[in-house]
């Protein structure tokens, strides 16, 4: 059993504050740690599961947060950002049997985590054929592009209850719950030994039944913060511009919205 694993930072256990998720500054140190023990149960409990090959994706900001000294010895890290338009899914492929995702955020305009957003700070709302996405959407929907089923995530309340909300089946574990700019969350030791638990179990179920099936047609809506960002992003081919802050896009094809994404972001 092949198992592919998405590890982001702000739905990890504790944080609160963008300081904690940005390299530069001083409280990085202590939550990439924090990050890192989280991918690392997420690692043991596939591995207890029976996964014979982990391949890990740093998803996060430069995707170089991991410590690479505490990875297990069986574990692939992919780093970086290679352009990929599968970009926090770089590396999955029909080979493997389950995408993972741990330290997951809800999307932007949400309230559950107080550094909630949809991949970077220019964007209000990104729709897929009607629904408000997350980062979890795009990537779950890659994920079965490909054929393979999301049947673990971890991370704030509101991006576990959205995320079985589109795949019911899937096992999560909700490390932490916002109050405006205030955070209430399980410890990390907490937070390290439910996902590991998690993981392992929700690798011993029916996996397939975690698999989302891809509409025939897709629409994608980007509404920007504002029209600078909009119009900078109108140039790419087929894309509609039909309000000053909002893009639309539309595909029979996942890879073709995976692609705009890429670009117009």
């Amino acid at each position: 059993m092949k198992v592919f694993i998405s590890a982001d930072i702000e739905g990890t256990a504790g944080i609160t504050a963008w300081d904690e998720a940005r390299k530069t500054h001083e409280e990085y140190a202590e939550f990439r740690e924090y990050m890192t023990n989280e991918l690392v149960a997420a690692c043991e409990g596939a591995k207890a599961a029976g996964a014979t090959e982990i391949v890990v994706k740093d998803a996060h900001s430069s995707a170089r947060n991991l410590i690479l000294s505490e990875l297990p010895d069986y574990v692939r890290i992919i780093r970086g950002w290679s352009g990929h338009p599968d970009l926090m899914m770089f590396g999955i492929d029909s080979s493997f049997s389950a995408a993972l995702y741990t330290g997951y955020h809800n999307k932007a305009g949400t309230d559950s985590n107080p550094l909630a957003h949809t991949l970077t700070g220019t964007i209000s709302r990104l729709l897929i054929n009607g629904e408000v996405a997350s980062e979890y959407t795009l990537n779950a929907l890659c994920a079965a592009r490909y054929g393979v089923p999301s049947v673990f995530l971890s991370g704030d309340a509101g991006m576990c209850q959205e995320a079985r909300d589109m795949i019911p089946q899937i096992s999560t574990v909700a490390t932490s719950e916002g109050f405006g700019p205030a955070t209430s969350s399980l410890s990390p030791k907490g937070s390290v030994k439910a996902i590991r638990q998690g993981v392992e179990a929700a690798l011993a179920g029916n996996l397939s039944a975690c698999l989302p099936k891809l509409a025939e047609r897709f629409e994608l809506i980007v509404e920007f913060t504002n029209p600078v960002e909009a119009y900078r992003a109108s140039w790419y081919p087929g894309i509609e511009h039909p309000a000053p802050r909002t893009l639309r896009f539309q595909a029979d094809n996942f890879f073709e919205i995976q692609r705009a994404v890429r670009f117009i972001m």
